[in-house]
């Protein structure tokens, strides 16, 4: 069970280099620390295969998925729409769509504090990011887990996954706190509240290098 649950507002986003309002405090953030298993580093693991292709292992299941147990599954919407309904401003859906295909709206982005403005036709301006990455849960703990519990992780609208500038998404890759960090220092609260966050509600360990970053962070919250 976990203790605390950072919450947020996307109507908080700002631009300034202290914590953007709505971030979690240190105190919030130093709770989630007690609570997270630490490990010396991050092993390899072998076997990990996000892709679904002819002899891929697709280990997390197919990408953006509707069929998995968790919050907004088998509800007729896959979970890559249902993030940008969620997390753009004005969001425009395409009419017959039951209310589920995204077309365009602003991201204010969590990431770098930029305004992007998404296009289905351009759809790569905008990512979904796992916040706590596939392959660092993989490596972490994940690939011992059953296949419904990996295809719910992948698919975590409510703690794990976030909309973000494509690029951003791009240079955060799957690296984990100790070698990334939101380049906009306001949403580094933000992004360690919502890290940990996961990692507590699923197990998953935080090396001692991202506790240590993770722990620096928190000393800049409010």
């Amino acid at each position: 069970m976990v203790a605390v649950v950072v919450s947020w507002s996307w109507d908080n986003l700002g631009t300034d280099t202290d914590a953007v309002p709505g971030s979690p405090d240190r105190a919030a953030i130093h709770a989630l620390l007690a609570q997270v298993d630490v490990v010396a580093e991050r092993p390899e693991v072998p076997g990990y295969e996000r892709g679904c292709g002819p002899g891929e292992g697709c280990v997390f299941g197919p990408a953006w998925s509707d069929d998995h147990p968790g919050a907004g599954g088998r509800d007729g919407c896959d979970t890559r729409n249902e993030v940008l309904a969620r997390d753009l401003r004005s969001p425009v859906l395409r009419p017959g769509s039951g209310d589920c295909v995204v077309l365009s709206g602003v991201l204010h982005d969590p990431y770098t504090g930029a305004r992007v403005e998404f296009r289905r036709a351009e759809a790569q301006a905008v990512h979904i990011d796992h916040i706590y990455p596939l392959a660092a849960a993989w490596d972490l703990g994940a690939a011992r887990w059953p296949a419904d519990r990996r295809r719910q992780f992948a698919n975590d609208i409510t703690y794990n996954l976030v909309a973000v500038d494509g690029q951003a998404n791009i240079d955060k890759g799957d690296r984990t706190p100790a070698q990334w960090l939101p380049p906009a220092a306001g949403y580094r609260c933000w992004f360690a509240g919502r890290y940990l966050t996961v990692a507590v509600r699923y197990a998953l360990p935080v090396t001692a290098a991202d506790h240590r970053v993770l722990s620096e962070v928190a000393g800049s919250c409010p």
